[in-house]
């Protein structure tokens, strides 16, 4: 049953990945020409966005099939991490992009500033924006529904990298659009709608590298959580005592270990039979998949 939920999770994901590979493949084309023909320095920016967007796919593409694969001797708790390490990478893949076409973008605007004039954008530039607006909004909410009902660090990552495409066409298409609307004078807008594409890039950026290393590094699962599998552990009276509790995502996998005090008279059988059955609780509340060490020990007197 696991294993036929597991192949039906890595369908879904490389299905929808790869929609969004197809979408990447033809704006990254479509903004490139419209970007050099219509001489817009924010357009071409929009379309080194898009080129890393596809990048991305193909690094979540690689590790969810890694991280799909069973335990072994090697990897006693699976390959989970490899997933939040794809998010990782996406999340650096951003940062670069962004890095680099803020400081295009500055340097730009600079020139202007100091007397150079800058080539006023053509139309097809706006018409590119616009189409690549709608295309990675409908993606974008394609993928978080998908990365939500798989509970995919990796497909929310790049979710969020189609999200931030969109809004930098926004932002593209309104630097673009206002050189047009007010003439050469504002031609200025395109390198500043540039910047504003990449400060966007980069708090999305910011805030999935950070959740990821997090992950990476072994912190707690949230407050909220603990308090209900503390919850549950207090619903049957014969348990007590919870103690050593210890918790942690791998990849979308929780881990679960705890320290729970019995009557030291009750016989080891019955013990089992609570334990399991707290197991299957928490099991059914946070997916067959999750690892649960139970220690058991008597109470004190």
């Amino acid at each position: 049953m696991t294993s036929i939920m597991e192949t039906t999770r890595e369908k879904e994901i490389v299905r929808i990945t790869l929609w969004g590979s197809v979408v990447n493949v033809t704006l990254t084309a479509l903004k490139f020409a419209a970007g050099i023909l219509g001489c817009s320095a924010a357009m071409i920016a929009d379309a080194v966005h898009s080129l890393s967007d596809l990048l991305t796919d193909f690094v979540v593409l690689l590790f969810v099939r890694i991280s799909s694969r069973p335990a072994d001797s090697d990897h006693p708790y699976g390959h989970g991490k490899y997933e939040t390490l794809a998010t990782v990478i996406v999340a650096v893949a951003l940062l670069a992009v962004g890095g680099v076409l803020a400081a295009e973008g500055v340097q730009k605007i600079l020139s202007a500033i100091h007397g150079e004039e800058l080539v006023m954008p053509g139309r097809i530039a706006l018409w590119a924006a616009l189409i690549s607006i709608a295309a990675k909004e409908i993606i974008y909410l394609l993928t978080i529904r998908v990365s939500r009902r798989v509970q995919s660090s990796a497909l929310e990552a790049n979710a969020w990298h189609h999200r931030t495409d969109a809004l930098s066409s926004v932002a593209t298409s309104i630097g673009i659009g206002g050189a047009l609307l007010f003439g050469g004078k504002w031609a200025i807008l395109d390198p500043i709608a540039a910047v504003l594409v990449s400060i966007f890039i980069l708090v999305a950026a910011a805030r999935l590298l950070h959740e990821a290393l997090q992950d990476l590094l072994e912190k707690r699962l949230p407050e909220e959580v603990e308090n209900e599998i503390r919850a549950m552990v207090a619903a049957d009276s014969e348990m007590s005592e919870m103690h050593k509790l210890r918790t942690r995502r791998v990849g979308n996998v929780y881990s679960i270990e705890m320290h729970l005090r019995m009557d030291g008279n009750m016989p080891l059988a019955e013990a089992h039979r609570h334990s399991a059955m707290l197991e299957q609780r928490l099991r059914e509340r946070f997916g067959q998949q999750t690892m649960i060490t139970i220690h058991m020990e008597p109470l004190k007197k």
